[in-house]
């Protein structure tokens, strides 16, 4: 702050027998080119008083073992840059001194953030455990094109997955805009990192953004197969769930008929003992929407599991959901054989427009809300239901395996 004193002086001028008497201002400081008050301080140096506090988000469902970063803001800006931190009830859920959450068992509590007499809270839900799915029967759930820093359509997406018990998919681009380290560990982990620890995921075109895609190999560890192939494949309960790589639309890693991807799918199917066969990668073989159409690349994936009798593929990419017919890999109904492709790019990305034309067999479409697709599998068949975070849209049937 600059600071200024007032030196009296005089001098005698006389003119017409007139005496005037002056004042000259002199500054003691050095000049400077602005003149500051502290953000901490009001006009003339007193402190600002603290009128508000706000905490974002202001609800946050947290699981048990899961954590949440919430934010305080004080009004008027400035005011307050430090708060203290409490939680209603810590055996629900605790807060550290910079605001992050962490539940501990199911139930409510009120978190509150203080400073200079006010405070500001956010309501935090710890779900219970989900309900076991039906006798003889697991729960596959997910969706693709997830996290995006700055918005909520993930976490919203996330919350199902919180009360919904089973194995989680991914169906890639999860972490925008490059699937990077950072883009995983700030966009992603607070919202489906939460259901981490029982995911089993597939990369997508923006992972390999990232050279190698190792952002997303280096979050998801071993779950997500070797770094040199990011294909793999699991048994759950009756059905054969195989993971393809699918990348940067067939660029990076082959997904042609000989490559060494396609020959392990085959061996890999020849291998399964299950009566039921469900594949899921990045890229749809078949899209009405807008953005990117059909991928002919990933073909040889088709005809590999129609040789092999599958039921089920998932994908994601185009930002909306799209459910098929069975069909053969030429896209010709077949109520018999035929696979029934799901896309699933409604975890939290920007949804797309669909185009004027359909492709054939498509059933049921939407663009207006985001949320997951839960498969029922059970021995000799599955159930399926798109539920929704935002908007009202649902879509559920059944099907046999072949």
């Amino acid at each position: 702050m600059r600071t200024r004193s007032i030196l009296l002086g005089s001098a005698a001028v006389m003119a017409a027998g007139i005496a005037f008497a002056f004042a000259a201002c002199s500054d003691t400081s050095a000049p400077s080119t602005t003149d500051t008050l502290s953000p901490s301080l009001a006009k003339g140096g007193q402190p600002k008083s603290v009128k508000s506090i706000s905490v974002s988000p202001s609800t946050a469902t947290v699981a048990a073992g899961a954590t949440a970063q919430l934010m305080a803001t004080a009004s008027p800006p400035g005011s307050a840059t430090t708060f203290t931190w409490t939680s209603s009830n810590t055996g629900v859920a605790t807060v550290s001194s910079s605001g992050l959450v962490t539940g501990v068992a199911a139930g409510s509590a009120t978190i509150s953030a203080s400073a200079g007499g006010k405070s500001g809270t956010s309501s935090i839900t710890v779900p219970g455990s989900p309900p076991p799915p039906p006798p003889g029967s697991e729960v596959l759930v997910g969706a693709g094109d997830i996290a995006v820093c700055g918005s909520t359509n993930d976490d919203a997406t996330s919350d199902l997955l919180v009360g919904i018990s089973g194995t989680v998919f991914t169906l890639g681009d999860n972490a925008y805009p490059n699937g990077s380290s950072s883009d995983y560990a700030n966009c992603y982990n607070g919202s489906w990192g939460r259901v981490k620890s029982r995911t089993m995921p597939t990369p997508g075109n923006h992972e390999y953004q990232t050279s190698g895609a190792a952002g997303y190999f280096g979050y998801f560890g071993s779950a997500a197969g070797d770094p040199s192939k990011g294909y793999y494949s699991y048994n759950l309960g009756d059905w054969h769930i195989v993971v393809l790589n699918s990348n940067s639309a067939c660029s990076t890693i082959s997904c042609a008929a000989g490559s060494a991807q396609e020959q392990w799918l085959r061996a890999d199917l020849a291998a399964n003992t299950k009566a039921c066969t469900l594949a899921y990668w990045h890229h749809p073989r078949f899209n009405s929407g807008a953005e990117h159409g059909n991928l002919t690349a990933v073909g040889p994936f088709w005809n590999a599991l129609y040789d092999f009798g599958a039921e089920i593929v998932l994908n994601g990419h185009e930002h909306l959901y799209e459910r098929f017919a069975p069909q053969t890999p030429n896209a010709v109904a077949d109520p018999a054989r035929g696979i029934r492709q799901f896309t699933v790019g409604t975890g939290g990305a920007a949804l797309y427009s669909f185009s004027a034309t359909i492709q054939p067999n498509s059933e049921r479409r939407n663009n207006t809300s985001y949320g997951v697709l839960k498969l029922t599998l059970k021995t000799g068949g599955y159930d399926w239901q798109f539920i929704p975070a935002t908007g009202s849209f649902t879509d559920s049937g059944s099907g046999a395996c072949h």
